[in-house]
């Protein structure tokens, strides 16, 4: 029972950290740039957590570090928790490394014009106050 539970329960770990840290390194740039018109805090969230996800992939790649459970809670709890963008980064970057471009870009372009389609439309569902 509980080895069935046990990734779910290392996701959920590494999630309240990711999010935790992501708001407070969010909260901190924003106090820093209050009259900046350019999202700072959300930029460098990506960045630091591509940058991050880079790192444990060329560690788990290369020398076949972590096992399974710590990939979990890093990867998908901590990381996924942090930014979604670098699950994205990580999974085009998988793809150009297996040389799917044309997949690649696709899911690129899909992602962001799908994302901010789907995003518009979620707004334009709510009704407007009368």
């Amino acid at each position: 029972m509980f080895d069935a539970a046990q990734p779910i329960i290392l996701v959920a770990l590494g999630g309240a950290v990711g999010s935790v840290c992501r708001y407070k390194l969010s909260s901190f740039v924003l106090d820093q740039t209050i009259n900046w018109r350019f999202p700072l805090g959300t930029f460098l969230v990506n960045v630091i957590g591509c940058l991050v996800i880079g790192v444990l992939a060329g560690l788990i790649l290369k020398f076949e570090m972590f096992s399974s459970q710590s990939r979990i809670f890093l990867i998908t709890g901590i990381m996924g928790g942090f930014t979604t963008f670098s699950a994205f980064s990580i999974e085009t970057f998988y793809l150009i490394r297996e040389k799917e471009f044309l997949v690649a870009s696709s899911y690129v372009f899909s992602s962001v014009f799908v994302g901010l389609v789907a995003l518009w439309l979620g707004f334009l569902l709510v009704p407007s106050r009368n």
